[in-house]
This record gives structure tokens, sequence and C-alpha cells, in this order.
């Protein structure tokens, strides 16, 4: 007599087993408001102020899609956009001196922007027209830089910028975690910005899209979409075991059942052998009854802290949505606050950060390891992602989804080659449901 397992995978090719209840792990919204405070175990239930309970979706992993990134365009070649509706984030910002400034990342905007003086917006302005008009494919827009070999660092100087300037193009433009590609060719650097300035085009106010309903949005549609090519979800499978023969995976034990496969994905927690300590990030969420000062009374926002600007190595992040967004009830407003841990002490590594939100009506706080796999799986079939960073967006993530895919097919994952059923991803009929007003 067949078991259930070898039922469904005599039918399908892909078993999704998650121990937790609900969709997506660690990248999850958590709702109602009363699950929150139980998981963070506050010895109170939230206050009638905060409304209702199931008027909230509050991510615990808090990341916003570059408009013309690598996620989108997943969403767009798997029709997961049929599933999701997104809102433009009002606007981001940099913290210079104490206070923030919006980041001017177009020619008009640097002319404009109190963070330069009237001689530096000219040498900015001159660099952002540089980085537009560069092609690594003609040698005619290099202007003597070679981008396999010239570090920006080199770049810099050759636009005379001064050290506000760099901080805020390479973290807040070019969304650089440290100062570490200052030394490197800069290539990737100038796509970086040119990835921006291209996003910010899409839609006008930031180059940065949120869906509707929260992060949790996103595994579930990826869900439906696996479902449809015949993939099977259990929800509150617990993983008892890893079943290996000859050091190679064969199958995962639950319940007293094995689910056979030739190939294993997942995340650090459920191979706690295969994975080594990276490092820690903090994030915390505070649940706020206004905008952030100085953002122009902005629904949703992203505020980069550079790490010169508060002697550190890596930059803080504050992510902030709202009601606007429903995931959160009428007036309210979500802001994370996230930081790699560098000390014995980080709750005070972000109070630069936590100073901007005053006043908070209520404080989350979550210290998470930082974990990555310790080998590639070609051998075990075993592939491990790495957790997720401090940073708030998805590019680092969809280079991890790459990576695994190399590991797994022995082949790059090619956006160009996929097919597309309509246009070209960037053509009119190939936009994000996205709601601009």
């Amino acid at each position: 007599r067949l078991s259930r397992y070898d039922e469904i995978l005599l039918t399908v090719k892909v078993l999704h087993m998650d121990r937790n209840p609900y969709y997506g792990g660690e990248s999850s919204s958590i709702t109602p408001l009363e699950e929150l405070y139980k998981r963070f175990t506050l010895p109170d239930s939230p206050p009638e102020s905060m409304g209702r309970g199931r008027d909230w979706n509050v991510d615990l992993i808090p990341k916003f899609l570059m408009a013309n990134g690598q996620l989108v365009k997943m969403l767009l070649y798997t029709e997961v956009t049929r599933y999701l509706d997104f809102k433009v984030v009002e606007g981001s910002f940099v913290y210079k001196g104490g206070k923030i400034y919006k980041v001017p990342s177009t020619e008009t905007e640097a002319l404009a922007s109190n963070l330069m003086g009237m001689f530096e917006k000219r040498r900015f302005r001159k660099f952002l027209v540089f980085v537009a008009n560069f092609d690594e494919n003609d040698p005619k827009t290099f202007e003597g830089v070679d981008p396999k070999t010239t570090t920006m660092r080199d770049v810099y100087k050759k636009f005379d910028l001064g050290q506000d300037v760099i901080d805020f193009t390479g973290h807040a433009l070019a969304l650089y975690r440290t100062d570490d590609y200052l030394d490197v060719p800069c290539l990737e650097t100038i796509n970086r910005i040119k990835l921006y300035s291209e996003s910010l085009a899409r839609y006008g106010k930031s180059p940065y899209l949120y869906p509707l309903y929260g992060l949790g949005e996103l595994p579930q549609g990826f869900a439906r979409l696996s479902a449809i090519y015949g993939g099977t979800y259990m929800l509150n499978k617990p993983v008892e075991e890893i079943v290996m023969e000859g050091g190679h995976v064969v199958g995962v034990k639950s319940e007293g059942e094995v689910a056979r496969c030739k190939q294993l994905i997942c995340d650090p927690s459920y191979i706690p052998d295969r994975v080594r300590k990276a490092g820690q990030v903090i994030r915390v969420i505070c649940i706020l009854s206004h905008p952030i000062k100085n953002t122009n009374d902005a629904n949703s926002c992203q505020i980069i802290i550079p790490q010169n600007q508060v002697n550190r190595n890596s930059d803080i992040y504050v992510c902030m949505i709202s009601y606007a967004h429903n995931v959160a009830a009428q007036g309210k407003y979500i802001a994370i606050v996230s930081t790699t841990v560098e000390t014995s002490e980080p709750e005070a590594e972000i109070e630069p950060a936590l100073e901007l939100l005053e006043p908070i009506d209520q404080k989350f706080v979550a210290i998470s390891d930082l974990y990555e796999p310790t080998d590639d799986g070609t051998e075990s079939q075993v592939f491990a992602s790495s957790s997720y960073d401090a940073t708030t967006h998805f590019e680092t993530t969809c280079n991890d989804i790459k990576d695994i895919y190399k590991r797994m097919t022995g082949t790059d994952f090619d956006f160009e080659n996929m097919k597309r059923k309509q246009n070209d991803v960037f053509g009119e009929d190939e936009q994000l449901p996205v709601h601009t007003i």
C-alpha cells in the first residue's frame, strides 16, 4: 500500500514542506497584532488605541523591491504578479549630520539638493551624466575609466566628489552596506547606480515598490503558482531527519514517514550541521502613530544611515510602511530598523535610527544569527540558502537564489533566455499592478 507521500510524489515533482503553519518562514507577515505580541513574549495585549488586530500584517524581515530589479523580473516572468498588488514607496532618504535628506538621483534633484554645496552639485551632476551614459560595451562612454581595473575610489577622485557625496552615492544609490566596494573595479558600482536611477524612472517617487498586505503575499503567490504546475505544499510538517545514503540526500523524514527526493532546498534552520554562523542582525519593529519627521509626511519611505555618519562599519536601515498598504490599522505606521551587529550592545548601535522615529508607541526587538552554507551542495544535493541580511531590498536575496539555481543545475539563471509571454519585460504590456494613488 502506498503511503500518502508516495501517492503525492507519483504525480508531482516538487513537494514543499514547512514546519510552520504559514507560508514563507522568516519572510512571513504576522497577523493579527495579538500574534506579534505573543511571538515577542510581551506580557500585555495590544491596547485599544492600536485598532483591530486583524488589520495588521507585520513583516518580520523588512524589504522593498527595486522597481527595475531582479525580483520584479522574476515576478513578471513567472506571472506571480497575477496574485499581487503593489504601491510605490513614497521616498528614499539619507542621514547626514543628524538630519535626513531626500536622496538626489537625477540631474535636476542633484542641483536642488541641500546635501551639497553649489560647486559640489555641479560635480555630482557631471558624475550622474557619466553614469547614465556609461555602456560597458561602448568604450567611447568610458571617459578614461577602465571598468575592469579603475577602482570606484579613483572614479570619485576623477569627479572630485567629497566624503559626504561618496557616502550617499555608495550607500543610498549603489546600496552597499560597507565601504569595501571602494577599492575594487568600478563596473558593479556603476551598474548599481544605473539600476537605482532606472528603477526611479519607472514610477517616479522612489525606486522601491511594496506589496499590499505585506511581504507575506510574496511566498503565498509563489505557492499558488507552484500548485498550478503540480507542486504540493504541506504546512505544519515537522522535519525529523534529513535522510542521507552514501553522502547523498534521499529523503526527508516527518512524522514517521519519509518523503523521498533527489534534491533538497532549505533554509539554514533545517540543516544546522551544514551551515556556519556569519554574524548577527538586529531588527526592531516600531509601531508609530505619525509619519517620520522631515519626510514630507510620507506614508512609506526608506532611510539609510551611512556607516561613516555614525562611526560604524556597516549601514543602518529604516523601512517604513503604513495603513496605506493594508498592513496597519488606520492612522498607524510600522517602521523597522535593521543593521548588522558589531558590538555586544546591539540596541545601542541603532539608537540614531530610533531617535528619528520618536515618539514610538511600541517596540519589538529581534536579534538573529546569520548563517551561510559550508559547502555548495553538489555532492550531497542539499542546497541551503543564506540568512536574510540587514538590507532593505531584495537584490542580495535574488543573488542567493541565482547562486542556488546554478549549484543545482550547473548553469546560470539567465533572465534573457527565459520564455517571455508578451513583450520585453520593460515594455508597456508587462507592468506590475502598481497603485500610484
